[in-house]
């Protein structure tokens, strides 16, 4: 019979060496295992919304939405793979063993490392689509943005072995007692993490986007100033204006939200502590990283009008009609 004490443990016949149990009451796990299964299926749905739509519509077989497919398959895998195991780990006890645990980690790793180098292609492909339009449809093909997507793959797969060879070599090696699988990124990984994962993708993102604005606005005001008449002119200003607050709206939430979810992250090692991540706990820092595979899709794709007609071909059901790969959507 269990006493108190050993209901608690992970493992009751390890009294010694078994990890603890958190103390959450039935109703407060309930309501976390509701809004995080919730939030899982609603990541899953819209980017499976996503990769159905550029998939199959051969309207949408271009350079910039097969970089959002890119975005979108990795993301869908966060829901998918990633964020499940995340929600079952919340009584803090791994009864999966070490070899699980390796797997569940590097996918981790390379699937949110994928994601951003993926917002990093997105970023450099607009900046050529509005700063250098005349050379853009040379530049940018879509056989070389499969090369640059598949690069981005490999790559991750590459750094994250890198990055996590000793966790792979010896995964017990943080573990603090018996039913816990730990990652943590030692001051030196964790800095090289921080400049490959972080900073740079944000300076590039951020600088590249803010490029991108300033051409827009400087595009919308030359139009304006050719117009002739004064009545014309009245309707493109504000026009031009209501373009110029799109732009401005849209460009800041891909860089706010991005750095929303991912500052918190790396907030530790910009103070010189180490990246720990735990399945012993359900961490709102991972989980907020989590959620940015959520917003994604709204922010690439549901600001699109492609993707509102592709929703309702694919909610009728009207994609399994014969000729529906090359219904006109845009």
């Amino acid at each position: 019979m269990e006493t108190p004490d050993t209901a608690e443990l992970c493992f009751p016949q390890l009294l010694n060496n078994s990890c603890r149990r958190p103390m959450v009451s039935q109703s407060d796990a309930l309501l976390s295992y509701i809004l995080l299964s919730s939030m899982s299926l609603l990541t899953v749905t819209l980017n499976l919304l996503v990769i159905i739509s550029i998939s199959h519509f051969r309207q949408l077989h271009n350079p910039t939405n097969f970089l959002i497919l890119s975005l979108a398959v990795s993301d869908f895998l966060v829901g998918l793979l990633l964020m499940p195991v995340k929600i079952l780990l919340t009584e803090s006890c791994w009864f999966l063993g070490d070899h699980v645990c390796i797997v569940y980690y590097i996918t981790d790793f390379i699937i949110t490392s994928s994601s951003v180098g993926s917002m990093v292609l997105i970023s450099i492909d607009r900046y050529l689509a509005i700063c250098d339009p005349l050379q853009y449809t040379t530049k940018v093909t879509l056989d070389r943005t499969k090369i640059c997507v598949c690069l981005c793959w490999i790559c991750s797969v590459l750094y994250n072995n890198l990055i996590l060879n000793n966790f792979l070599t010896q995964p017990n090696e943080q573990n603090s007692c018996y039913g816990e699988c730990v990652v943590v990124l030692n001051y030196i990984t964790g800095t090289v993490d921080l400049v490959f994962t972080f900073i740079s993708p944000v300076n590039v993102i951020v600088i590249l986007y803010m490029r991108v604005f300033v051409v827009a606005v400087s595009q919308a005001r030359t139009m304006r100033s050719h117009i002739a008449t004064v009545t014309v002119q009245r309707s493109v200003k504000v026009t031009a204006k209501k373009s110029e607050m799109k732009a401005a709206r849209t460009l800041g939430i891909v860089v706010v939200v991005f750095l929303i979810c991912i500052c918190p992250y790396y907030s530790p090692i910009l103070i010189g502590q180490d990246i720990e991540e735990s399945s012993s706990s359900l961490s709102i820092v991972v989980w907020l990283f989590y959620i940015n595979s959520c917003l994604n899709p709204m922010i690439y794709a549901f600001f699109y009008p492609w993707f509102r007609k592709s929703i309702k071909l694919i909610v009728t059901l009207q994609i399994l009609q014969p000729g529906s790969r090359n219904a006109r959507i845009m």
